[in-house]
């Protein structure tokens, strides 16, 4: 995630059940000095380097499995588009913020390798800025249904999905009061927000997602002949708030998101719920922690004999999460989770002074896995 400096960042100079893991353990995530288990590793150049500035995640996506579907959250990095926004102005001026168009052009490709049905994203500016990057991007991939909401932000980024199935059931908490008000310090600086009470800082989103499921059979033994019913899936898009003085706003946020969640579970104990996104935080910390200990299963954790691969951001770091619910769990495809690499700055680079690569996308890569409809 990068920002500018406007009003609401003047205070950051820094950026129940057991839990249940599906890969490897929840260590620390600080970058080794010599990545292991990079997706470049195969390819360098006479420098040592990276000759395509791969560094994290898989290089190639996996093959899709057969009755499968696969699911993804990518933070797309600020996606604005050229259009001034009248509503922003001073330090949220949006004037000057579109992204790139060789930027635009990388998410378009990595989003085509990543060849995911639902596409859970954040820092979008608007609806009309993701429906403009998908017909200029995406065209043909089948991204017919598309939701896009207002998080609150002061900057207007807003939380969206891209998905080849329908969507309904759209619900957002802008302004939600999350309990308690924001403490003196920041850090080491005062907070500008203090002593008011603390709310999201961008909102969840929450949709449905109805996937059509083949038909149950010929009418023969064992098949009904009609259509089986649909498979739903819950989805609850985060993008928490960014900071590591932030630690108590991200712990009040994830207190209300399982409080959310469990709305949702009282409505339907059998509810698919997968709870994915940029939390802004390592599963360690316990903003994260809050959410596993209410039972959501975290999908490829940390792995530090293979730490390149499970890393999210090109600071060095897992901060895009994908998290389950009991019955989604059930679903999940083994071994089918995964980080797709795209191009980015080396871990350790300061990216105020260090230029983005050739191929540069996003600061964050897309984190993936399939989920099983239907009967197998």
């Amino acid at each position: 995630m990068r920002l500018r400096t406007p009003r609401s960042l003047v205070l950051a100079a820094t950026l129940a059940l057991p839990l249940t893991l599906v890969l490897g353990s929840c260590g620390p995530s600080t970058a080794p000095a010599t990545p292991r288990g990079s997706a470049a590793n195969n390819t360098t150049s006479g420098t040592g380097a990276p000759a395509d500035s791969i560094y994290l995640g898989t290089r190639v996506a996996p093959p899709r499995h057969d009755g499968a579907i696969r699911i993804a959250t990518y933070n797309l990095l600020n996606l604005f588009d050229d259009i001034d926004d009248p509503a922003y102005s001073g330090n949220e001026e949006d004037i000057d913020d579109a992204k790139p168009q060789s930027e635009r052009t990388a998410l378009g490709d990595a989003i085509a390798r990543l060849d995911a049905d639902v596409l859970a994203l954040q820092e979008i500016e608007s609806e009309s800025a993701l429906a403009e990057f998908r017909d200029q991007h995406l065209a043909g991939l089948g991204y017919d249904y598309l939701v896009s909401i207002d998080t609150g932000d002061p900057r207007g980024i807003e939380c969206a999905v891209l998905s080849r199935f329908p969507l309904s059931n759209v619900q957002h908490w802008a302004g939600l009061a999350l309990g308690g008000v924001h403490p003196d310090q920041w850090g080491n600086s005062e907070n500008f927000y203090a002593g008011e009470p603390i709310t999201f800082k961008r909102s969840p989103l929450r949709v449905d997602v109805t996937v059509p499921t083949p038909t149950s059979g010929g009418g023969g033994e064992g098949g009904s002949g009609g259509a089986a019913e649909p498979y739903i899936l819950t989805l609850f898009v985060l993008h928490n708030k960014s900071g590591g003085p932030g630690g108590y706003w991200r712990e009040a946020e994830s207190r209300k998101i399982v409080e959310l969640i469990a709305e949702a579970r009282d409505a339907n104990p059998e509810a698919n719920i997968v709870v994915l996104g940029d939390l802004n935080a390592t599963s360690d910390e316990q903003s994260v922690q809050t959410l596993l200990d209410a039972g959501l299963t975290e999908l490829l954790p940390v792995d530090q004999d293979h730490w390149a691969a499970t890393m999210s951001h090109e600071s060095g770091r897992r901060i895009d999460h994908i998290l389950v619910s009991g019955p989604a769990m059930a679903e999940v495809v083994p071994g089918s989770a995964f980080i797709l690499g795209t191009p980015t700055r080396a871990p350790g680079s300061n990216w105020r002074t260090t230029p983005a690569p050739a191929g540069f996308a996003s600061d964050h890569l897309p984190v993936a896995v399939e989920l099983w409809i239907g009967d197998r």
